[in-house]
């Protein structure tokens, strides 16, 4: 993009009110070609518009819900009053580098006319954004009680967040641990890392129960249709090998092809019991029979595992986002 290096240098600026404003001035833009984005007061002309009125209503609390770093005061505090956005206002600032560089950007905002170059600087804008929040971390929000219908309401949505398959395991993972924390077991639940081959993890799947050296079962958590061939692949390089007596694929789907059922028949007859269980309703259904002392494990569990270094930060606001539109209702 012909202006990436310039927004580089805004963000790399310690005056965050720049790449604030920036995004005013874009979203005013966007909104209405007849505007003058360098007047971000009223009083300054029958083109200006409200840049104060912008911030405080969706710059700042789409900032702050979002978790990015961003000012607690107006975006136009850094400025005088009645500013306009022009060469003779970077007398008086700190970081004049910046300002020639935020200047520029505003110049091309307000002299194009086509909204897929407004749309590709907003795009790289709001990447650089997502860029300061990854930096930041995002702490999660912490959960003290939730109800049984609030959980099933919270894992649904967790399900259908974009993970890399992390928070499906997690949450299995999770409930495994909340069962064996509730009433005391001697389980070790061992569950390797995402995209870690099972040879590399020693684990025999995604997740291995454990109790005084003996597998209780190996679980697989997958997004994807079991067919007949992948059935019989994990046979032959898992169940088999590994001695599995009773293997488990936590699914979304509650119906697998009949071709998958049939195989899953044959090697029942050989002593190994491959199932499938539907993830959100074994959740629940778990989370029934732990009570709520369980339940409380169980979202403790969870956030221990979601608060992990190598979790994105997306996932982690996926979390809060979700968490927080939960509780209010």
């Amino acid at each position: 993009m012909q202006f990436s290096a310039d927004i580089d240098v805004v963000f790399g600026s310690r005056t965050q009110a720049f790449r604030e404003v920036l995004l005013g001035c874009l979203l005013a833009r966007i909104q209405d070609k007849d505007i003058n984005v360098r007047m971000p007061y009223v009083s300054l002309g029958s083109s200006a518009y409200n840049g104060r009125t912008l911030d405080e209503r969706v710059v700042n609390p789409t900032l702050q819900e979002r978790r990015i770093p961003s000012s607690r005061g107006p975006f136009l505090s850094v400025f005088r009053r009645m500013v306009s956005f022009v060469p003779a206002t970077r007398e008086g600032l700190r970081d004049k580098t910046a300002y020639d560089a935020f200047l520029a950007i505003i110049d091309f905002v307000a002299n194009t006319e086509h909204d897929e170059e407004l749309n590709a600087v907003l795009e790289y804008v709001a990447f650089q954004f997502l860029k300061l929040r990854e930096a930041a971390g995002a702490p999660l929000t912490r959960v003290h009680r939730m109800s049984l219908e609030q959980i099933a309401q919270l894992s649904a949505l967790l399900l259908d967040t974009p993970s890399g398959g992390r928070l499906p395991v997690y949450m299995v993972v999770a409930t495994f641990q909340a069962i064996s924390r509730r009433f005391t077991l001697s389980w070790d639940v061992r569950w390797q890392g995402i995209n870690v081959a099972d040879s590399a993890s020693g684990v025999g799947g995604d997740i291995e129960v454990a109790s005084e050296g003996s597998t209780i079962l190996v679980a697989e958590v997958t997004e994807r249709t079991v067919d007949r061939n992948r059935i019989v692949a994990t046979f032959n390089s898992k169940v088999g090998p590994h001695g599995i007596m009773d293997y488990l694929y936590f699914v979304s789907d509650p119906t697998q092809p009949e071709d998958a059922m049939q195989q899953v028949r044959r090697y029942f007859a050989q002593g190994h019991e491959i199932n499938f269980v539907v993830v959100a309703e074994w959740i629940s259904a778990v989370l029934a029979t732990l009570g709520s002392a369980g339940r409380l494990v169980y979202l403790e569990a969870l956030l221990e595992l979601i608060d992990r270094d190598d979790t994105p930060v997306a996932v982690k606001s996926a979390w809060n986002d979700n968490v927080s539109r939960i509780i209010a209702g």
